[in-house]
């Protein structure tokens, strides 16, 4: 709810609130979480002209964060190399993340041989830069990171989507068929499936980090993501019109984010999809992200 959030600020400032360190921590993830790079700029120096404030790392964090969910990489890159303190690991951690997510390969590696450098024993950071190099298609370098994370004992955390029903939690992780109703969501996903397809749903299959040569094997690896078996799984066993709560341990990917505003609209029905990084709450087709994470 950015709008209302720098409405707020907005508001505060009128009647003579003064704003403090906290307060401008709030803004900037306001300007963050919906790509206003501008305004980011703007309340940023607001902070340091109009009020005196110094800028923490939680500001520049803040910053950086902005111009990475907005694809300006090279000015992010630029804005910490320059800071007043040393960048720590949640800094260049988004930095690799928005590399990942605007294609920037270059600034990916750079992004991660400091953080390798900074925290070794991170999994997020070979887990990110191997989904990057899959993305990419630069299967040789995902192999690689693969066996760094080896040699190194780490281990990636699979993907897990998790929705409760009748006090029971459900888990289920990608190509799960271990549970009791496996045969009724399977039946279910091939219906979203041909629902989806009516809908006029194309599949991004750059999002399979699996080295699959076939577009047919690429799609049915999507359709086997956790949350579209958690999704299957609510459709069956709740009352048409009930909304449909999940939480994942990892982000959704974008073809997933694409395919549950359809559903949502398809059947009707308000998803909630808590990731590792926010709420997203789809009704209508539409998400209130506004395709902005």
């Amino acid at each position: 709810m950015a709008d209302h959030a720098l409405k707020l600020f907005l508001e505060m400032r009128r009647i003579g609130v003064k704003p403090n360190a906290i307060t401008f921590v709030g803004v900037l993830n306001a300007c963050s979480h919906v790509g206003l790079i501008n305004d980011g700029h703007k309340y940023f120096n607001m902070m340091i002209n109009e009020y005196g404030i110094k800028p923490t790392i939680e500001h520049y964090g803040c910053l950086v964060d902005i111009l990475c969910r907005a694809g300006c990489l090279e000015e992010a890159k630029d804005i910490i190399e320059e800071m007043p303190m040393r960048p720590n690991k949640v800094i260049w951690m988004t930095l690799l993340s928005g590399a990942r997510n605007h294609r920037n390969t270059k600034i990916g590696e750079y992004a991660a041989q400091h953080l390798i450098e900074l925290a070794p024993e991170a999994t997020g950071v070979y887990v990110v830069l191997s989904n990057m190099y899959a993305v990419a298609g630069e299967w040789e370098k995902v192999s690689e990171v693969r066996e760094m994370m080896k040699k190194r004992g780490l281990r990636k955390d699979p993907g897990c989507s998790s929705i409760e029903h009748k006090g029971v939690v459900h888990n289920f992780v990608v190509g799960d068929k271990s549970h009791p109703q496996t045969k009724e969501i399977y039946s279910k996903l091939a219906e979203m499936r041909e629902k989806l397809k009516l809908a006029g749903h194309v599949p991004d299959t750059s999002q399979v980090l699996l080295y699959i040569e076939e577009e047919e094997e690429k799609e049915a690896e999507l359709e086997k993501h956790s949350e579209r078996l958690a999704i299957a799984f609510g459709l069956i066993n709740t009352e048409a019109g009930c909304p449909i709560r999940i939480m994942k341990n990892l982000r959704v990917c974008s073809d997933c984010h694409s395919v549950t505003k359809l559903l949502s609209k398809i059947y009707s029905r308000e998803i909630i999809v808590r990731d590792n990084s926010r709420f997203h709450h789809f009704k209508d087709g539409l998400c209130s992200c506004k395709d902005f994470w």
